[in-house]
């Protein structure tokens, strides 16, 4: 493999915000795809979160592909919810970004985590980052489930040589967390603005 794990996603994250500092739809989801591999390299831990992300990102695909000039600009799905009034519903476009964020969070939380404590286990990297980002969103069950799964991260070692690559896997890590991190920001900022930030899972 060229590069590492984050390289298709470090070059991504570049081509996100249009010239006038709007994202772009496509772009996003692009990275959003991209880190997707990232996940399989967890094994069975990550398989809830990596479904969950895949669904939000084709739900929002979906939706983009329908009139892509309407959709070019990420939050331009939201805004039509909102004047249809829904926003709410399980399968809206403003749920699946929300989850989508949310999910991202945790993941840029995971990597954070691996790069501050060198001493931790996956397990507890997982756990700790499930605890800091997703879980006051999540019901019991869901909760359970992802404590459970977490247990099941793999081997730190065994992880970092699986995603190394050619590259400087910590390096580009970083840098992933750097740019990706605000950018996650600007869509919770977008969606609390419009009141709809806090919606729990049931």
């Amino acid at each position: 493999m060229e590069g590492t794990v984050f390289t298709a996603s470090l070059e991504g994250i570049k081509h996100v915000k249009s010239e006038n500092g709007v994202i772009l739809t496509k772009p996003f989801l692009e990275v959003c795809k991209h880190i997707l591999p990232v996940l399989d390299k967890f094994g069975t831990a990550m398989s809830l979160v990596k479904s969950d992300i895949g669904g939000n990102i084709t739900r929002l695909e979906t939706k983009y592909n329908s009139d892509t000039s309407k959709f070019e600009h990420l939050y331009s799905m939201v805004q039509i919810e909102i004047e249809a009034k829904t926003t709410k519903g399980s399968s809206s476009c403003t749920n699946g970004l929300l989850w989508l964020t949310r999910a991202m969070d945790f993941l840029v939380e995971i990597f954070s985590n691996m790069l501050e404590h060198p001493g931790w286990s996956m397990s507890q990297v997982c756990t700790d980052s499930y605890s800091t980002t997703l879980k006051k969103w999540h019901g019991w069950l869901a909760s359970s489930s992802f404590t459970v799964a977490m247990k099941l991260a793999p081997d730190r070692k065994k992880f970092m040589d699986v995603i190394g690559g050619s590259g400087d896997v910590s390096a580009d890590m970083e840098k992933f967390c750097t740019t990706f991190a605000p950018l996650l920001a600007e869509n919770h900022k977008f969606l609390a603005s419009v009141g709809l930030d806090d919606m729990k899972a049931s």
